[in-house]
Protein backbone atom coordinates (compact mmCIF):
# COMPACT_ATOMS: atom_id res chain seq x y z
CA UNK A 1 0.00 0.00 0.00
CA UNK A 2 1.31 3.44 -0.93
CA UNK A 3 1.73 5.99 1.81
CA UNK A 4 2.65 9.62 2.36
CA UNK A 5 5.67 10.86 4.25
CA UNK A 6 4.37 13.78 6.33
CA UNK A 7 6.32 16.41 8.25
CA UNK A 8 4.75 19.32 10.16
CA UNK A 9 6.81 22.11 11.68
CA UNK A 10 5.90 25.46 13.21
CA UNK A 11 8.01 28.58 13.16
CA UNK A 12 9.60 27.73 16.51
CA UNK A 13 9.11 23.98 17.05
CA UNK A 14 8.72 20.53 15.53
CA UNK A 15 5.09 19.33 15.54
CA UNK A 16 4.71 15.85 13.97
CA UNK A 17 6.12 13.50 11.35
CA UNK A 18 5.35 10.03 10.14
CA UNK A 19 3.79 7.85 7.49
CA UNK A 20 0.15 8.54 6.62
CA UNK A 21 -2.54 7.40 4.22
CA UNK A 22 -4.30 10.78 4.01
CA UNK A 23 -3.87 14.47 4.87
CA UNK A 24 -6.69 17.04 4.83
CA UNK A 25 -6.08 20.77 5.13
CA UNK A 26 -7.77 24.11 4.59
CA UNK A 27 -6.10 26.38 2.05
CA UNK A 28 -6.82 29.93 0.95
CA UNK A 29 -8.75 28.35 -1.98
CA UNK A 30 -10.73 25.83 0.12
CA UNK A 31 -10.21 22.35 1.56
CA UNK A 32 -7.85 19.87 -0.04
CA UNK A 33 -7.34 16.17 0.56
CA UNK A 34 -4.01 14.54 -0.22
CA UNK A 35 -3.72 10.81 -0.93
CA UNK A 36 -0.67 8.85 -2.11
CA UNK A 37 0.07 9.60 -5.76
CA UNK A 38 -1.28 13.18 -5.59
CA UNK A 39 0.16 15.56 -8.16
CA UNK A 40 2.66 18.14 -6.90
CA UNK A 41 1.10 21.21 -5.28
CA UNK A 42 2.18 24.23 -3.28
CA UNK A 43 -0.58 26.04 -1.36
CA UNK A 44 -1.11 28.72 1.25
CA UNK A 45 -2.45 27.23 4.46
CA UNK A 46 -5.49 28.93 6.01
CA UNK A 47 -6.32 29.05 9.71
CA UNK A 48 -8.06 25.88 10.84
CA UNK A 49 -7.33 22.22 11.41
CA UNK A 50 -5.19 19.68 9.60
CA UNK A 51 -6.28 16.06 9.76
CA UNK A 52 -3.72 13.29 9.29
CA UNK A 53 -4.59 9.60 9.13
CA UNK A 54 -1.40 7.78 10.13
CA UNK A 55 -0.65 4.35 8.66
CA UNK A 56 -1.10 2.98 12.17
CA UNK A 57 -2.79 4.64 15.10
CA UNK A 58 -5.51 7.19 15.62
CA UNK A 59 -6.22 10.23 13.50
CA UNK A 60 -4.08 13.27 14.37
CA UNK A 61 -5.65 16.73 14.39
CA UNK A 62 -3.41 19.80 14.34
CA UNK A 63 -4.68 23.37 14.75
CA UNK A 64 -2.79 25.90 12.62
CA UNK A 65 -3.10 29.62 12.03
CA UNK A 66 -1.51 29.91 8.60
CA UNK A 67 1.58 28.96 6.67
CA UNK A 68 2.03 26.80 3.58
CA UNK A 69 2.24 23.19 2.52
CA UNK A 70 3.80 21.36 -0.37
CA UNK A 71 3.23 17.95 -1.90
CA UNK A 72 5.74 16.20 -4.16
CA UNK A 73 6.53 12.52 -4.71
CA UNK A 74 4.32 11.33 -1.79
CA UNK A 75 6.07 13.75 0.58
CA UNK A 76 3.92 16.35 2.37
CA UNK A 77 5.72 19.21 4.13
CA UNK A 78 3.63 21.60 6.20
CA UNK A 79 5.20 24.77 7.59
CA UNK A 80 2.81 26.58 9.92
CA UNK A 81 3.18 29.95 11.57
CA UNK A 82 1.85 28.37 14.78
CA UNK A 83 0.60 24.83 15.34
CA UNK A 84 -0.72 22.70 18.16
CA UNK A 85 -1.70 19.03 18.14
CA UNK A 86 -5.29 18.45 19.14
CA UNK A 87 -6.45 22.02 19.49
CA UNK A 88 -6.69 25.60 18.41
CA UNK A 89 -3.50 27.63 18.45
CA UNK A 90 -5.48 30.68 19.61
CA UNK A 91 -6.29 28.91 22.90
CA UNK A 92 -2.61 28.85 23.84
CA UNK A 93 -1.65 30.99 26.83
CA UNK A 94 1.70 31.85 28.33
Amino acid sequence: MAELEVEIVAADHFVWSGAATMVKARTSDGEIGILPGHSPVLAILAEGELAIQPVSGERVVVGVDGGFFSVDSNRVVIVADNARIGGSVTAETS
